[in-house]
C-alpha cells in the first residue's frame, strides 16, 4: 500500500465526524494507508484510528506531499500550491471561495482527477479518485514533471524583478508629469 496525505485541517466541516468517517471508508476502500492531517478542526483528533491511519495536526507539506502517491486536500491555494510543487497527483475536493477554481485547473493540467466537491463527496467516490491517482502511470509522470518545473522556478526573484520595474516606471511617470 502507498501513502496518502488527506489534508482536511482548516476546512470549515459542518460535520467533521461525518467527514472523517467519510475518508476513513475512502482510504479502507482504496486500499490505502493515510496521513491524516487534522489542523484547525481537529478532524480525527482525540479519537482511535485504524492502524493504517496516521494522525498529525500538522506537518510541513514541503516535506510531506513528496513522500505521499496522492495528496487529498480542499484545494486551497496554498495547499494546491504545496502539491503541485510536490510532483505527486492531488485529489481536490473543493468547498467555497477559490477551491473549485483550483480544483478544476489541477483536473484541466491532468496531474489529479475531477473535482469532487465537498458537499457531494461519498467514500465511494473519494476511493476512486484516490485509486486513480495513486496508481495512473501517465498522471503520476505530469505530476512529476510540473512538480520539477516548478521547482525550477525562481518566483520570488522574478516578483523582485517585476516589482523593481514596476517602481522604476512609476518613477518615470511621477517625474515626467511633475
Amino acid at each position: 500500500m502507498d501513502l496518502s496525505t488527506m489534508s482536511y485541517g482548516c476546512t470549515a466541516s459542518r460535520d467533521a465526524e461525518a467527514t472523517l468517517n467519510l475518508v476513513l471508508r475512502a482510504l479502507e476502500l482504496s486500499g490505502q494507508r493515510g496521513v491524516l492531517l487534522s489542523g484547525w478542526a481537529s478532524i480525527g483528533k482525540g479519537r482511535a484510528l485504524p492502524s493504517h491511519v496516521f494522525s498529525a495536526e500538522s506537518l510541513p507539506h514541503s516535506w510531506l506531499f513528496p513522500r505521499m502517491a496522492a495528496v487529498v486536500h480542499h484545494g486551497g491555494a496554498g495547499t494546491t500550491g504545496a502539491g503541485l510543487r510536490s510532483g505527486v497527483p492531488s485529489v481536490l475536493t473543493p468547498l467555497a471561495a477559490d477551491q473549485p477554481s483550483w480544483a478544476r485547473r489541477v483536473h484541466t493540467l491532468g496531474v489529479g482527477p475531477a473535482p469532487l466537491p465537498l458537499q457531494t463527496l461519498t467514500a465511494e467516490r473519494l476511493a476512486e479518485a484516490i485509486r486513480e491517482a495513486a496508481t495512473s502511470p501517465a498522471m503520476r509522470q505530469r505530476a512529476a514533471e510540473l512538480g520539477r518545473q516548478i521547482q525550477a522556478e525562481d518566483g520570488l526573484g522574478r516578483i523582485s524583478e517585476l516589482f523593481s520595474q514596476y517602481v522604476d516606471r512609476w518613477g518615470r511617470l511621477r517625474r515626467d508629469q511633475g
